[in-house]
């Protein structure tokens, strides 16, 4: 069977949007409408004829709506093919040429804090039974599953005489399992949220947009949300500019991140390159804050990422806007600052609403060969209380407040990671090097070129503070950063030979503290 000509249809939504319309416009094709509960009444109050589920079934909704279209009547409808013809009027089966069925909003309701009792009422049974049922018999039953679908239902029974084509029914299809599947990824997930290695895990999502490529030209992409309100980039608004590259995506996500981790009772700024921050800087103001991120790496921040954990102002545009800047993520950004960025056509300027909460719970998983490594989200924190002085001097006020901003900036770094700062800002940090002495040195070289940069007589590392996001396995690093100038250490120790380490910061006349937790970022 190819075309099939509609002549009646069942709906039950839980989102209403372009309902009447939808029925209207069938209603007009004379395909009569069967319905339940709260669907029927929309329509009715729509001035349209619906025949109720409990009419056709000959039997009433039943335990507060949670039985009422599990009836052979209704998957018998859904299910029946040419050659059950007589089976189905033996039993007063009616057949349903379409579907229109969207399932009750369980992601909405876990994302607004629902308990456990309302969250598990809006786990829907008969919804997803009608979805697959319709689905499986794809060959004679259009289904459709999202109001955004509606326009495309119409459009195909107007060119095709009010008939439905096998091509169409098939996407449909593709669609509605698709929603299945990820329903269920999401019930498994809420159901499955204090279990530390649930047997089976799923990932649950829907196209945000298609991307032209991935990383590379000739890697196919698209990028998906997860349904979550969360805030960040997948929930963005996109105020301006070209239409965001795989890449953006992923450096947008770890500049946001970031200056969500910083302090918010300062001004942030971060500026990311090939997702590792280049330049992070806190201020009194937006203004000095960027300046103080960009003269961290005056070059890598050519063509960067830039966000800020605070609504953007004028002063702060026109300065991002005198180099050239991939995107610009802000919580929100005032008019006049939105002006300066109109002119930069080719900017993409992105607005989140709120900051990402970066002690959220969330699982994180990445694929490898065969299969995926799951893990919790590092929401790991450390306060100055929790820091341990292993060295015979111990950091003043000002070097505390800087090492814990340093440790905050390496936990974002990839590993090895090796950051320099002073007085609220990166001055030099050191990414990805398979050697901690590497990371170390590609920091202090970077501290050399800010001083040769910004006019300083010296480099920017002297008088700084230094993080490590791993323990110092050898003394070679924490030397390293010591002629570099750093005055003062965090890391996490736990080396065999922290001994070692410790001896060398006193020989050196460091400050050095221990968080007791690393920070891998691979």
């Amino acid at each position: 069977m190819t075309n099939v000509t509609l002549r009646r249809a069942i709906l039950s939504v839980s989102d209403k949007t372009g309902l009447a319309d939808l029925g209207r416009a069938l209603a007009d094709r004379g395909v009569e409408l069967i319905s339940t509960g709260g669907t029927a009444k929309a329509l009715r109050d729509a001035g349209l004829t619906v025949r109720d589920v409990a009419e056709v079934t000959g039997h009433p909704e039943i335990m507060d709506g949670r039985v009422k279209t599990l009836h052979p009547r209704i998957h018998g409808g859904l299910l029946g093919r040419d050659q059950d013809a007589d089976v189905m009027a033996e039993h007063g089966i009616p057949a349903i040429d379409l579907a229109v069925v969207n399932l009750y909003p369980f992601e909405a309701t876990v994302a607004r804090g629902a308990d456990h009792a309302e969250t598990v009422e809006n786990i829907d049974i008969g919804g997803p039974a009608m979805v697959r049922a319709a689905a499986k018999n794809h060959a004679r039953v259009a289904l459709v599953t999202d109001p955004e679908d509606y326009d495309a239902l119409l459009a195909e029974l107007e060119a095709h005489d009010g008939a439905t084509t096998l091509p169409f029914r098939t996407r449909l299809a593709a669609t509605a399992y698709g929603r299945t599947a990820q329903y269920d990824a999401a019930v498994a997930a809420w159901m499955s949220r204090e279990d530390d290695a649930p047997r089976r895990v799923s990932a649950a999502a829907t196209l945000r947009q298609p991307l032209r490529y991935g990383e590379n030209p000739h890697q196919r992409a698209a990028f998906y949300a997860d349904g979550s309100d969360r805030a960040g980039v997948a929930t963005a608004t996109q105020v301006q500019g070209k239409n965001l590259s795989y890449n953006n995506i992923n450096d947008t996500d770890a500049a946001i991140e970031l200056a969500a981790d910083l302090p918010r009772d300062r001004a942030g700024v971060v500026i990311v390159k090939h997702a590792n921050p280049c330049g992070v800087a806190v201020a009194n103001d937006l203004p000095a804050a960027y300046r103080a991120a960009y003269d961290c790496d005056r070059t890598s921040a050519f063509g960067g990422i830039v966000a800020v954990n605070r609504t953007l102002d004028r002063a702060t545009a026109e300065a991002i806007a005198e180099i050239f800047t991939e995107v610009v993520v802000a919580p929100d950004v005032d008019e006049d600052a939105a002006a300066v960025f109109a002119a930069k056509k080719n900017l993409r300027l992105l607005t989140t609403g709120a900051l990402p909460d970066p002690t959220a719970p969330r699982r994180m998983m990445k694929q490898v060969a065969g299969g995926w490594l799951v893990q919790d989200h590092d929401v790991g924190r450390i306060t100055a209380a929790d820091l341990k002085v292993v060295t015979k001097r111990a950091p003043d006020s000002m070097q505390m407040a800087d090492l814990l901003f340093a440790w905050t900036v390496a936990r974002h770094v990839k590993s090895n990671a090796i950051v320099y700062a002073k007085d609220g800002a990166t001055v030099g940090i050191g990414a990805g090097q398979m050697s901690r002495l590497d990371s170390s040195r590609i920091a202090a070289r970077k501290a050399q070129d800010v001083a040769e940069a910004t006019g300083l007589p010296q480099s920017a590392a002297v008088g700084s503070v230094v993080a490590s996001d791993a323990f110092f396995p050898f003394a070679d690093g924490l030397l390293a950063a010591a002629e570099a100038g750093a005055t003062a250490v965090i890391q996490p120790g736990g080396s065999m030979r922290d001994d070692e380490v410790i001896a060398a910061a006193d020989e050196a006349g460091l400050a050095m503290v221990f968080t007791g937790m690393r920070h891998f970022r691979h």
